[in-house]
C-alpha cells in the first residue's frame, strides 16, 4: 500500500497547482472527456440558437462530473450526471419511447438537481432536455455529421450517437459559463455523490470509517487506456475460491479496503504525473517525482536534457583535452545543485514504472522509495561514470551519459522491437536509481555494434560509438579511464585503438588531397580488426603505402607527424602484446575515440561532420 499512500500524500500536497484543463489534477468523482459539440443555453433552460459549434482538437478536453461506474465504462448503462453522449441526453434522437440509457441519464440528473446539492446550472440544462428538442437544435445548425481530427492529424467520423456533448450557461452572473470551469458546480456534484453512495468501511491507508471504492479508475496512461492497477472482477471464475469467507460483496473488506477519496486522488496524482513528467513508450510508462511536487531530474533523459540547456552551451566534444572531465564535471554538479537548492535532504522521492500485458490489467513493474538527497547522488552518479562525447547529429554533440532508450537502440538497432527496448530500459534503470553495474551483455552488444562500421549508416554509427565508450567506461569505473587520449595508458586494447585512429587519419588525408570520398581501409576493416587485430593490422598498415607516397609529395609535414606518433605508440606496447590477435574488449574504441578527437583541429566547429576535409589534421 506504499505506492497509493505516497500518490495521495502527492495530491493533497500539490492540489492547488494551476494547469491547463486536462493537464492539472482532477477533482475528484471527475475525469477529462473529449467533447465534440458545445452547446448553450440561458438560465432558463432556453437553447441560444446560432452558438452551438463543432470543437477542434485542441479545445475538446473537458472536466465533466462521472459516477464511479460511468468513470470505468466499458459496456451496459452507466450515464454521466451532465455532459453525455447525445445517444444518452437527447430524448428525441429516435421515434418511440425513452430508451434504457435516456431514462437512467434523466433520472441521475433529476436526483441531483433535487437534492440539497443542487445546482442552478444542472437545473437549467435538466429544463432545456426536458422539452426534448436537442436532436432537432443540433440539425437545425448543421452540426451532423461530426468528423473529428485527432492530434496526429487523423479524421475519424463519429456515428451520430456517440457525439459528445458539454454545456456553457450564461446568465447566472457568473464569468465561469462554461460547467468544467465553475468550482461551485464542481463541488454541488462532488458533495452529491457522497451523500448518494452513503456505504462506509475502514480504508487501510487513511486508517478511518469511510465510503470506500468499488470501482478504481482507469485512463491513467493516457485518454483510452484500459489498464488499471487495482481490479477484481472475477467472480464467475476460480480467482477468489477458497481466498474469501463471505462472498464477492465483501472481497475488498478482507484483501484491500481502499476509500473511495483515497483511491480517485492517488490515481489522479498518478495520471498527473506520468503527464507532466513522465517517460512513455506503447504501454511502458516510467515516473518520478518528489511527494510535495517539487522538480526533479529525470533518470530515463540523457544528460544534455539533464542539463537544460543547447548543446552549443555544453562541454564541446570538439574540446576534449586535459581539463575536459573537470568542465563537465562542473556543470554536472551544477545541474544537480539547482535541483538540491529546491529539495530538502530528507524530500520523499518515488520512482515507480508501470506496463501491461494485457489492455485491462496494469502491473508496477519497477519501485522505489528514496530521499532527496540519496536520489540525487545516484542521478549524479550514473552522469559521470558514463560520461563521453556523445554525437546525436550536426546540431546534437553533447558530452554526458546517453538515455536508456538510446542505450536500447545502440545495442539492438533503431528497429529495435518493442518487447527488447521495454527489456532493455527496465534494466537500465535499477543501474541508474540503485546504482547497480550496468549489464555486461549490454555493453557487448553496444561494443560489437559500433565495430561493425559497415553495416551501419554514417549518424547511426556515430551515435553507437559514443554510446558504446559511455557503457564501456561506466561498467569500469575502477579503471579509471579519462575523456582525453590517455597518452600514458599501455593497455594492449587501448593501443590498437589509437592505432586504427591513426591509420585512418593518414588515409582520410590522402584522399582528401587526391579528391576522393570514399571510406579509408580502417573503416571498412574496423570489425575485422576488433577480432583479429594483428593480423588485421599487416593489411591496414601496407595498404597505407600508397597514400603515403601521395602524402610525401604535398603533405611532408602531416606525413612525418603522423609516421612519429606511430611509432611513438607501437613503442608503448609492452613485451609481446602487440603480437597478440586475440580479440579486443570494448576498450579499444575508448583509445580510438579518444585519439580521434585528439588529431581533430581545434577550430573545427562542433556541427562539423567528422568525414569534413577540415577535421583531418594538416600542416599549420
Amino acid at each position: 500500500m506504499s505506492w497509493i499512500q505516497k500518490l495521495y500524500d502527492t495530491y493533497e500536497q500539490c492540489a492547488d497547482t494551476v494547469e491547463p484543463v486536462g493537464a492539472s489534477l482532477w477533482p475528484i468523482s471527475h475525469f477529462v472527456k473529449q467533447a465534440h459539440v458545445e452547446m448553450v443555453i440561458d438560465d432558463k433552460g432556453n437553447y441560444r440558437k446560432g452558438r452551438a459549434k463543432k470543437l477542434e482538437w485542441a479545445e475538446s478536453p473537458t472536466l465533466i462530473p462521472a459516477t464511479e461506474s460511468s468513470a470505468g465504462r466499458t459496456a451496459g448503462v452507466a450515464p454521466h450526471p451532465l455532459c453525455e453522449e447525445i445517444g444518452y441526453c437527447a430524448v428525441d434522437f429516435s421515434a418511440g419511447p425513452m430508451t434504457e440509457e435516456q431514462a437512467a441519464y434523466l433520472h441521475l440528473l433529476s436526483d441531483w438537481c433535487e437534492s440539497e446539492h443542487a445546482h442552478p446550472k444542472a437545473r437549467a440544462i435538466l429544463a432545456y432536455l426536458s422539452k426534448g428538442t436537442l436532436k432537432r437544435d443540433l440539425l437545425e445548425e448543421n452540426i451532423f455529421p461530426v468528423v473529428i481530427t485527432n492530434s496526429r492529424g487523423q479524421k475519424t467520423k463519429l456515428e451520430d450517437r456517440k457525439v459528445f456533448i458539454r454545456w456553457r450557461t450564461e446568465e447566472f452572473g457568473n464569468v465561469c459559463s462554461g460547467t468544467w470551469e465553475d468550482p461551485t458546480l464542481i463541488r454541488s456534484w462532488i458533495d452529491f455523490d457522497e451523500q448518494r453512495n452513503g456505504g462506509k468501511g475502514f480504508c487501510m491507508v487513511t486508517g478511518s470509517q469511510t465510503r470506500l471504492a468499488q470501482n478504481h479508475p482507469r485512463f491513467i496512461r493516457r485518454p483510452g487506456d484500459g489498464g488499471k492497477l487495482i481490479s477484481a472482477n472475477d467472480f464467475s471464475g476460480f480467482t477468489f475460491r477458497g481466498r474469501f469467507t463471505d462472498g464477492k460483496k465483501d472481497y475488498e473488506r478482507q484483501v484491500c479496503s481502499v476509500s473511495f477519496q483515497v483511491s480517485q486522488k492517488a490515481h489522479n496524482a498518478l495520471r498527473w504525473l506520468i503527464t507532466r513528467q513522465g517517460y512513455r513508450h506503447n504501454d511502458q510508462t516510467v515516473v518520478s517525482w518528489a511527494v510535495s511536487g517539487k522538480p526533479l531530474p529525470d533518470p530515463l533523459e540523457s544528460t544534455l536534457a539533464l542539463f537544460g540547456v543547447s548543446p552549443a552551451t555544453l562541454v564541446a566534444p570538439t574540446s576534449l583535452g586535459t581539463g575536459v572531465a573537470q568542465a563537465f564535471a562542473l556543470r554536472l554538479k551544477q545541474a544537480i545543485a539547482g535541483y538540491g537548492s529546491q529539495l530538502e535532504p530528507t524530500e520523499d522521492i518515488v520512482v515507480m514504472g508501470l506496463d501491461s500485458a494485457t489492455p485491462g490489467r496494469m502491473a508496477i513493474t519497477f519501485y522505489r522509495e528514496l530521499n532527496g538527497s540519496e536520489f540525487l547522488e545516484r542521478i549524479e552518479a550514473w552522469h559521470s561514470k558514463c560520461a563521453w562525447a556523445q554525437n546525436f547529429g550536426k546540431e546534437k554533440k553533447f558530452i554526458g551519459a546517453p538515455a536508456p532508450a538510446d542505450i536500447a537502440e545502440a545495442a539492438y538497432g533503431t528497429r529495435v522491437d518493442d518487447k527488447l527496448r521495454k527489456a532493455t530500459v527496465e534494466r537500465l534503470l535499477p543501474c541508474i536509481v540503485d546504482g547497480l553495474p550496468v549489464p555486461v551483455d549490454l555493453v557487448k552488444s553496444t561494443t560489437r555494434r559500433a565495430s561493425n562500421r559497415v553495416g551501419l549508416d554514417r549518424w547511426d554509427w556515430e551515435r553507437g560509438l559514443g554510446i558504446a565508450c559511455a557503457l564501456f567506461k561506466g561498467y569500469h569505473t575502477e579503471r579509471g579511464y579519462q575523456m582525453a587520449l590517455e597518452q600514458d595508458r599501455t593497455s594492449r586494447d587501448y593501443l590498437y585503438g589509437r592505432l586504427l585512429a591513426i591509420a585512418e587519419n593518414i588515409e582520410g588525408r590522402a584522399l582528401f588531397v587526391a579528391g576522393e570520398r570514399r571510406e579509408t581501409t580502417a573503416a571498412r576493416l574496423m570489425q575485422r580488426f576488433a577480432d583479429r587485430p594483428f593480423s588485421t593490422w599487416k593489411t591496414i598498415e601496407l595498404a597505407l603505402s600508397p597514400y603515403k607516397t601521395r602524402l610525401r609529395t604535398q603533405r611532408a609535414g602531416f606525413l612525418h607527424g603522423m609516421e612519429k606518433l606511430l611509432d611513438e605508440v607501437m613503442a608503448l606496447f609492452i613485451g609481446t602484446e602487440f603480437a597478440k590477435d586475440c580479440q579486443l574488449s570494448g576498450e579499444f574504441l575508448l583509445g580510438y575515440h579518444c585519439q580521434r578527437q585528439a588529431l581533430k583541429p581545434r577550430d573545427v566547429p562542433d556541427n562539423a561532420p567528422d568525414d569534413d576535409p577540415s577535421n583531418n589534421n594538416g600542416e599549420n
